[in-house]
């Protein structure tokens, strides 16, 4: 399939050509590109993205693996509208997008997944529980933090929950940007990407 706003088969779609909501935020290129990469994709698979906000990763993981079937969960109806209109807006069909609360709603989900990426969520240690008891045996989580709590909460449940192969990246990214007549570096927000397995029986 040729792609039209973004026809490279490269994943990295510069954040402007997404469609916005104010005050919906937005995974950046930079921090989505290493959230892809500790994902550890596979061709045909099943990944939960929950809070999935603006749709970049799902369209990203649809665009990349279009064998795949991708749910994205979002509680808010008109953030999980504009989710369905990034996907229509890049031509990807293997999304599904589900606009309920989770954990609440996982129960309800058809295939249990092989990746899942936690991008949101109020109680990470209550959906990370919930999670770990669908996730197949073998299977990966990716979640994000932004602040030191909600570091430390990640860390203390993948340990609780005896994860395997954790790793930890914490990005750190300047933009060229142009400021009037001059062009200065300007400083993307750090964020903590940590990812863990789930071991085999």
């Amino acid at each position: 399939m040729r792609y039209t706003i973004w026809p490279y088969a490269s994943p990295g779609i510069p954040d402007q050509l997404f469609e916005r909501l104010p005050g919906i935020p937005l995974t950046t290129r930079e921090t989505r590109l290493l959230i892809l990469s500790q994902l550890r994709l596979d061709p045909q698979s099943i990944i939960w993205d929950i809070g999935a906000g603006t749709g970049t990763i799902p369209v990203e993981v649809g665009r990349l693996c279009p064998q795949s079937h991708i749910v994205a969960i979002e509680r808010d109806e008109e953030v999980a509208a504009l989710i369905q209109k990034n996907c229509d807006r890049f031509q990807v069909s293997n999304v599904e997008v589900i606009g309920a609360s989770a954990p609440q709603c996982l129960a309800q989900l058809k295939a249990p997944p092989h990746r899942v990426c936690i991008e949101g969520g109020r109680s990470f240690k209550e959906m990370m529980t919930e999670v770990w008891r669908f996730l197949r045996p073998g299977g990966r989580v990716v979640a994000t933090a932004s602040s030191l709590e909600h570091l430390y909460n990640i860390s203390e449940t993948f340990a609780q929950l005896q994860a395997r192969n954790i790793e930890v990246v914490q990005s750190v990214i300047n933009r060229l940007e142009n400021r009037g007549i001059r062009q200065t570096f300007s400083a993307v927000d750090p964020i903590f990407i940590l990812s863990g397995e789930k071991m085999e029986p």
